[in-house]
């Protein structure tokens, strides 16, 4: 049974989650520190047991065998809906090639709230957890993205992020994607409930200002569907570069147009002569 538990707001926690738990031979949980804090709240006696990325791999098989031999597992993560950024993928499919019965009591999860949250078109959407934590890898995860919509995807794109790294991830999406609309919810379902929203330049501006704290949900806005042509993209490039600096051009420019920085910075290059 995977059984979703809050984000935050720890009265989240349904009366059927409850029961589940309560019913289970033993409880997985990423971290049992954690765990054992919620069951402690709502009088749950059940065993816990250890279950994250570090171990799920060597314990797979065993928990199968346990499972087809009768024993009740109930598996959850620190907080919201098990598997969604979380441990426990290689443990269902395992169960589910065994001929076993997985279910599942739903509940909290913050990307589902911070995509409800944010003001942008909630269908189609796109969840891709969390973002690389490095520069290069994470743009190359975007561009990835990038050339999906250009043969069309078009959805709503929803990410983790830890706060330390949000103003470097809005910087490279504002880059790759342009400076599209979006969300960052902060604390949410918490005391200290944040949702900002605006351009992904702007929140990265405002972010930058203000150091961020802790569990972050970024929403952005799907791709324009008017995407400018080569012609109207030169005739920008060659206005801008002949008032401005290569720099302040670019970002005008993919601004205006709504086109990745990087595709933008490359046409002025050429246009200006430092490219064959």
């Amino acid at each position: 049974m995977l059984v979703s538990t809050p984000i935050g707001n720890l009265g989240d926690l349904s009366p059927r989650a409850v029961a589940a738990l309560r019913d289970a031979d033993i409880i997985l949980c990423e971290d049992t520190r954690v765990t054992a804090t919620l069951l402690s709240l709502n009088g749950i006696g059940t065993r816990v047991q250890p279950l994250h990325d570090h171990n799920e791999a060597g314990r797979t098989d065993p928990l199968v065998e346990a499972m087809l031999r009768g024993r009740r597992y109930a598996l959850v993560s620190d907080a919201g809906a098990p598997l969604i950024a979380d441990p426990g993928y290689r443990l269902v499919r395992a169960a589910i090639a065994a001929g076993l019965v997985v279910s599942a009591v739903p509940g909290p999860n913050a990307a589902m709230m911070a995509l409800a949250l944010s003001g942008l078109p909630p269908h189609p959407f796109l969840f891709m957890g969390f973002l690389p934590p490095r520069t290069t890898a994470r743009r190359g995860v975007l561009e990835r993205i990038v050339a999906a919509e250009r043969v069309g995807l078009n959805a709503t794109l929803v990410f983790y992020e830890a706060p330390h790294r949000l103003v470097a991830s809005l910087e490279d999406c504002a880059a790759v994607l342009g400076d599209r609309a979006a969300s960052v919810g902060r604390e949410l379902t918490k005391r200290f409930e944040e949702v900002r929203r605006g351009g992904l330049s702007e929140l990265a501006e405002t972010f930058r200002a203000v150091a961020p704290r802790g569990e972050i949900t970024l929403v952005i806005a799907p791709a324009p569907v008017h995407v400018a042509s080569a012609d109207q993209l030169d005739a920008a490039l060659e206005e801008a570069l002949a008032e401005s600096s290569i720099k302040d051009a670019v970002a005008a420019v993919s601004r205006a147009l709504d086109l990745p920085r990087k595709q933008v910075y490359a046409r002025a290059l050429i246009l200006r002569g430092d490219e064959e």
